[in-house]
């Protein structure tokens, strides 16, 4: 029991708000990626973070991509498995 207790408790620190780094677009002109990657996050989460980023001035979807996945993993107690979303962004705030 106390085990479960512990896994759920890792897993909700796992969800909450995207996350945004600055980096560079294809143009060489500053850009944003923004990661919302797992069960507890979505796509809406990602356009939230864009529009927060960039204001009322807007934003320019550059990139987009996703991917599923597993992950599982086994010790002498036992076993994990769980599926994996990953979604991320690659934005330029619009001048």
């Amino acid at each position: 029991m106390r085990k479960t207790v512990l896994a759920l408790a890792a897993l909700a620190s796992l969800s909450g708000c995207a996350s945004a780094s600055k980096t560079y677009g294809p143009d060489g002109r500053d850009a944003y990626s923004i990661n919302c990657s797992g069960l507890a996050r979505t796509w809406g989460m990602c356009y939230e973070k864009a529009g927060s980023l960039c204001g009322p001035k807007g934003y320019e979807v550059l990139a987009q991509g996703s991917d599923r996945g597993a992950v599982a993993t086994v010790n002498p107690s036992g076993g994990f498995a769980a599926s994996t979303i990953s979604r991320s962004l690659l934005i330029r705030c619009k001048d």
